[in-house]
């Protein structure tokens, strides 16, 4: 970052809003007093917050009636999304929840929600932590063995049972190393026919998948959700003993179930398409859909060396995405009118839930579920797929986007009835609060006297005042005409400009 500036206001919103889940104005005052880098590491320095599984228990989530229900993750998730002060880890961990995905919608097992509360604790964990030691977590994780079925996989025998090859192959298609073979800026290796070179085979998936047998519960016990908590454990018994060939590596069938697992991971974490196929990946989701190859390149190089010999530090593969100079410098290769992404709807309403500091009276924090079409589109840890509610490549059929071969993956859940649903949705909750949680206006109604001061902080904290003079213009012209006799004036005008602004085109692409 010595190429950059130090921040000041707009420049310092504009990365909190990529960088976290909301901006207020003492988080810019922070920014611009630290510096990038003081900032940064202040962030990866925070504590780890309570328990989110813990949360659960204490509300009374545990109680029996719950045991075959998803009731308590919504309530937990939202809690932690619009309270805790780790936000650039909250803000991770939610990138990381859509990437690794696992979800209460497919969680057939009794306190399948206690599995998601204490999955999402060790992305915690694991977040600022080296990329190796989240992948064994993640794949030990009861709530993932159960999501992709490794849980209870077991060898082959001579009535024809195969191992579960599910958690194998998306290992290596969507967490780590994809479909084909990459260049270290991200783009496909070519073979002498200039089609693309695939990274594996099925044979290699069936080798794997012998790595992932015998593994199940930690004393499974359905009578409480403490079993949700550790990690799953190896049963030697259902362990293949054939020898597992994949990606060019074998390992022996005499070699122990745990080590066995654990020399499966070395290798795929070694393999080279996992450092520009994770920054792409981690790029798209917290800056830019189309990153240029020398952003991946420069965010790639940062996986494979931290600066000292480190592979896979996540703190400084997270630093150099979001200190790269193409994004905050805006200096694409490509025209501007590529760079960043569209907002995903989650991040919009967290984003004003937490500018207005929303509080739930009892505790409860009961905002529930928002992935119906007529709310957000999309909810915490409520995908419909291990693909996530989009996949990284969706490109607008018929669009100008699919014309330029660019990639929109937010735009797969953005339709007619989302759209509408959404600014329904925010059209409800903004003047007094969602299900469960109230607003708290107090800080803004004083702004509502002076519409061009109240338009210019909703641009300063939503958008790092990026909003075109035209519209900013249109805003103040439109809120100024509101009376402010009427009782409720002032949170009209409030209210109003917000809405305009979080359903405006230029709020929506976040550069």
């Amino acid at each position: 970052p010595d190429q950059l500036a130090p921040p000041d206001s707009p420049s310092a919103a504009r990365f909190l809003a990529q960088a976290t889940l909301a901006t207020t104005p003492h988080d810019i005052d922070q920014l611009v007093q630290l510096g990038w880098d003081a900032w940064l590491d202040q962030q990866f320095a925070m504590p780890l917050p309570d328990s989110l599984w813990a949360w659960m228990n204490a509300k009374g989530f545990g109680a029996a009636q719950y045991k075959s229900t998803d009731v308590g993750i919504d309530n937990a998730l939202w809690w932690r999304l619009l309270n805790s002060p780790d936000t650039l880890r909250q803000r991770v961990v939610l990138v990381l929840s859509e990437i690794f995905v696992v979800s209460v919608r497919n969680m057939p097992v009794p306190w399948g929600q206690f599995g998601c509360a204490a999955y999402w604790d060790l992305l915690e964990a694991e977040c600022f932590g080296n990329f190796r030691t989240l992948i064994e977590r993640i794949t030990l994780s009861p709530a993932m063995g159960v999501y992709l079925s490794m849980r209870g996989s077991s060898k082959e025998d001579a009535s024809g049972r195969r191992p579960d090859e599910n958690f194998a192959r998306e290992l290596l298609q969507l967490f780590t190393i994809g479909l084909v073979q990459l260049q270290p800026d991200g783009s496909p290796q070519l073979d002498a026919t200039g089609q693309p070179v695939e990274t594996y085979s099925n044979d290699d998936i069936t080798g794997l998948a012998r790595v992932f047998t015998g593994w199940d519960f930690d004393r499974f016990d359905a009578g409480s959700p403490a079993y949700m908590q550790r990690p799953m454990v190896f049963n030697q018994a259902a362990h293949s003993t054939a020898d597992k060939t994949f990606l060019g590596a074998t390992i022996a069938g005499s070699t122990p179930g745990l080590l066995a697992l654990q020399q499966a991971l070395d290798a795929i974490c070694q393999h080279p398409n996992v450092a520009p196929f994770v920054a792409r990946r981690l790029i798209q989701r917290l800056t830019s859909s189309n990153p240029s190859a020398g952003y991946v390149s420069r965010v790639a190089a940062a996986f494979n060396d931290n600066g000292q010999g480190v592979r896979g530090d996540m703190k400084a593969v997270i630093r150099a995405i979001l200190l790269d100079v193409e994004v905050r410098l805006g200096l694409s290769p490509m025209s501007t009118d590529v760079s960043g992404k569209l907002r995903e709807p989650v991040l919009r309403f967290l984003q004003w839930a937490r500018v207005v500091q929303v509080q739930s009276a009892d505790g409860l924090w009961n905002v529930g579920d928002l992935s119906a079409p007529d709310r957000l589109g999309q909810s915490p840890m409520r995908s419909p797929s291990v693909f996530n509610f989009f996949r990284p490549a969706y490109v607008p059929t018929q669009s100008a986007l699919a014309q330029q071969g660019l990639v929109a993956p937010e735009f797969q859940i953005t339709d007619e009835c989302t759209v509408i649903g959404y600014a329904n949705f925010m059209f409800q909750v903004l003047p007094y609060g969602a299900s469960g949680v109230s607003a708290n206006y107090a800080d803004w109604l004083p702004l509502a006297n002076d519409p061009a001061a109240l338009v210019d902080r909703i641009n300063l904290l939503f958008t790092g005042r990026t909003l075109s003079a035209t519209l900013v213009a249109d805003l103040v012209s439109a809120i100024s005409t509101l009376p402010m006799s009427l009782s409720d004036g002032a949170l009209r005008r409030v209210v109003t400009a917000m809405l305009i602004v979080l359903c405006s085109p230029e709020y929506l692409v976040q550069f």
